[in-house]
């Protein structure tokens, strides 16, 4: 399950993608459009900013952009980013992880499947898609 912390990156990156990106936009304001909090809004943007999706600049026109276009940022991107990993369970949540039942387990298959289904779908969908509500559902 994608948490509010998922959620509310991507609403950031929205908001920017929106602000055209030329010129930083102070957290506050879009913590207002969004009606988040701003406090909580640091916390995501610091995590946005250590995995190189934000910049942020200090003083008085300061504030956040990103560092690619919105064309270039996939949700993946940003997801992995806010939540860690998007792995459906455990055992694919990262290689490091041994289980004993990898060799005998029945459903793993259906984890790899539906990983990859969730992981190709995310990669397919750039935060342009969703600010300009061009994102296709029927397929």
């Amino acid at each position: 399950m994608i948490s509010t912390k998922g959620r509310y990156a991507l609403r950031v990156l929205i908001d920017l993608a929106e602000q055209g990106n030329e010129s930083p936009v102070p957290l506050k304001d879009i913590a207002r459009r969004q009606g988040i909090s701003e406090k909580y809004l640091q916390h995501i943007a610091k995590l946005l900013v250590d995995q190189n999706l934000l910049v942020g600049t200090s003083g008085k026109s300061g504030g956040y952009l990103m560092t690619r276009a919105p064309e270039a940022c996939s949700v993946a991107e940003v997801l992995a980013a806010a939540e860690g990993t998007l792995a459906p369970v455990a055992c694919l949540a990262c290689e490091t992880v041994d289980c004993d039942r990898q060799d005998t387990c029945k459903t793993l298959p259906m984890w790899q499947k539906f990983d990859a289904m969730t992981r190709n779908f995310f990669e397919g969908v750039t935060i342009a898609d969703l600010a300009n509500g061009s994102i296709d559902l029927v397929s």
